[in-house]
């Protein structure tokens, strides 16, 4: 089965050169670096991942795209934009022109991250991904999700995709599935895909995460196999690589064929319009 991880963090020790964001440090001791990542992937029977800078990078590409140039069969980008910076809007138009750049990654899951899409500030940021092709990811909570609806439905063209089913950060089990039907709501907008990545990060169980299985196939049957998208977030992951994956490829009879192959990979490469290997 050809595999593709919607998601992994990679970066690099603090250097006085690359310094981590302020007042943050990454979920695991040591960097997970590209070729670290490579070891795993292979271990785990993972063909492909998208890269995403973590948030202690800042918004620098340069290591995962670099990583993307060096391994184009193996990786692409989501990376992150200053929105904040000068000429960040007249970036977006070549945004996908840099090698290995497949489109953006934006965290709205915190409160001073949320408010410029709450109170429309980024609203030129739809139109211009909009208008130029740029797929984006976005990790927003349950509670902001009719904004992401609003969203959707001004820009059918834009390419979304929602991160962890939208689960809120460091929370569990009924904590994080609390308010899980304001992503069910988002099916009827066919711009919007779902990531299942990071599943095992929001359970106190253990696998094969029976707890989550239910989750699983109700957005299954409201988003239908062909908009969701399998991921790993594997940097913080409780459990093994490899369980992350046959949590999907054994452990839910009712997923299988055409619909686990799609889930598992090819959606993701068709929803960035990354050539799928000869083979």
């Amino acid at each position: 089965m050809f595999i593709a991880d919607a998601q992994v963090h990679v970066w690099g020790p603090e250097t006085p050169e690359r310094p981590w964001r302020a007042g943050h440090q990454p979920r695991r001791a040591e960097p997970l670096q590209p070729a670290d990542l490579l070891r795993e992937m292979s271990a785990a029977g993972v063909d492909r991942a998208v890269l995403v800078p973590p948030y202690i990078d800042c918004e620098r590409n340069d290591l995962v795209l670099a990583a993307a140039q060096q391994y184009p069969d193996h990786f692409a980008v989501m990376g992150r934009l200053d929105t904040g910076a000068p000429g960040a809007r007249a970036q977006i138009a070549n945004w996908r022109a840099q090698a290995g750049m497949r489109g953006m990654r934006c965290s709205f899951n915190r409160k001073e991250l949320a408010a410029p899409m709450v109170d429309g500030r980024l609203d030129w940021l739809w139109r211009e991904a909009e208008q130029a092709g740029v797929p984006i990811m976005a990790l927003v909570p349950h509670t902001l999700l009719p904004v992401i609806d609003r969203i959707a439905e001004h820009h059918p063209a834009l390419k979304l995709a929602l991160c962890h089913f939208s689960l809120p950060n460091d929370t569990v089990d009924a904590e994080a599935f609390r308010d899980f039907d304001q992503l069910l709501l988002l099916a009827k907008r066919a711009n919007v895909m779902v990531k299942a990545s990071a599943l095992p990060c929001y359970t106190r169980d253990v696998y094969p995460f029976a707890s989550l299985h239910s989750y699983i196939r109700r957005v299954y049957d409201a988003f239908g196999p062909q908009r969701m998208m399998w991921g790993s977030d594997l940097s913080r992951l409780p459990c093994a690589y490899s369980q992350c994956v046959t949590l999907f490829t054994a452990e839910l009879p009712w997923l299988y064929g055409d619909d686990l192959d799609a889930i598992m990979g090819r959606n993701l490469c068709r929803w960035l319009e990354w050539e799928m290997p000869a083979r």
